[in-house]
């Protein structure tokens, strides 16, 4: 128990042993009025009622009542366009079942930390998205029995806590698909690190689409970063600037999607034209980049919703059905991607 928590019924008692003095009666009396015990006469009663109204007491069993629900949600930084999406995901269907979200990162505050602050507050639990979750926290939460949700994470979870992510592989050979159905022979990839299990099943999905449709793979026009526009404009400049650039890109997410675009831009390169960009998420800048992007949608908010569903379960004692659950995503085609020219000069 926190000194926090030590201090509340400590400092309850000293103002009860207040109002008892004040009233002219014995703690005892107060604590049955709180308590409300029918052996107190009703001026009694109503003298100690007035004070403890004036003295702004709240009963712990009402007060408890009163409080809405509160639940963590912890991420690794709060930059990216998938963060903001995932967080209004939360916090947006949290509230909508009269829930409190607190949203934190893990830049300053560790996630073990994280797991104490929830204990301390009181919280329903712990959301946590695209964290590494080290094996003494998972301990801890299996131990202790914490509620604790995870979203995308990075590396694989134990069983018995449960997770939630999208269907990336799927996805990805559908983004991959497109691209080929538009005549794209060569095509390159912006891909996530190979620790991340989200970027590692774009990467394969990416590779099963190829295959299946005959096309090698090949790995000197795939890089891989974190989901990042810097380092997203950094690798597709290095793919770019080459003479057998590839004439499609496929981005693990929108902000590398984004760097691909400018890197397009800086080395003259027009896109569609010149060059297809498809990427993953479809965050809102997909929608509003130039040109829009084509992408492979995310159904955040659904994901929302389902961590916070699990958790309050949890939260309840009532298990998952499922260890890992997995949202279906969607392809949308915008105006990033289209035939190469070859096949546009073929079909002419």
């Amino acid at each position: 128990m926190t000194g926090t928590a030590r201090s509340r019924p400590s400092a309850r008692r000293g103002l009860l042993t207040s109002i008892a003095v004040e009233a002219g009666v014995s703690l005892a009396t107060v604590s049955k009025v709180v308590h409300r015990r029918r052996d107190v006469s009703e001026p009694t009663r109503a003298r100690i009622e007035a004070l403890l109204a004036e003295r702004g007491y709240v009963r712990p069993w009402e007060g408890e009542a009163r409080r809405p629900r509160q639940i963590l949600a912890v991420f690794r930084d709060l930059d990216g366009p998938y963060t903001l999406e995932v967080v209004r995901g939360i916090v947006e269907s949290a509230a909508e079942l009269g829930v409190h979200t607190t949203v934190g990162t893990t830049g300053r505050r560790s996630i073990s930390q994280w797991l104490g602050q929830s204990v301390a507050l009181g919280a329903a639990g712990v959301v946590i998205v695209i964290s590494t979750l080290a094996e003494q926290d998972q301990r801890r939460i299996l131990d202790q029995r914490l509620p604790v949700v995870l979203v995308d994470p990075l590396n694989a979870p134990s069983p018995d806590i449960p997770s939630i992510g999208v269907t990336n592989w799927h996805g990805a050979t559908t983004a991959v698909q497109h691209l080929i159905e538009l005549g794209h022979r060569r095509i390159g990839m912006l891909a996530g690190r190979p620790h991340s299990l989200a970027g590692s099943a774009r990467l394969h999905g990416c590779r099963a689409a190829l295959a299946e449709a005959g096309i090698p793979y090949d790995p000197a026009i795939v890089r891989a970063t974190d989901f990042d526009y810097d380092e997203g404009l950094r690798a597709a400049r290095d793919l770019l600037d080459r003479h057998d650039r590839p004439t499609a890109l496929f981005a693990a997410s929108d902000a590398q999607a984004l760097g691909a675009l400018e890197a397009a831009r800086q080395l003259g390169i027009t896109v569609p034209r010149e060059l297809s960009v498809m990427s993953f998420d479809d965050t809102v800048v997909a929608a509003m980049a130039s040109p829009p992007l084509s992408a492979v949608r995310q159904p955040f908010r659904e994901l929302g919703q389902e961590a916070t569903r699990v958790l309050l379960h949890l939260a309840d004692g009532k298990p998952p059905a499922t260890s890992r659950r997995e949202l279906a995503t969607e392809l949308v085609v915008r105006l990033s991607t289209a035939p190469p020219e070859s096949e546009r000069h073929r079909r002419a």
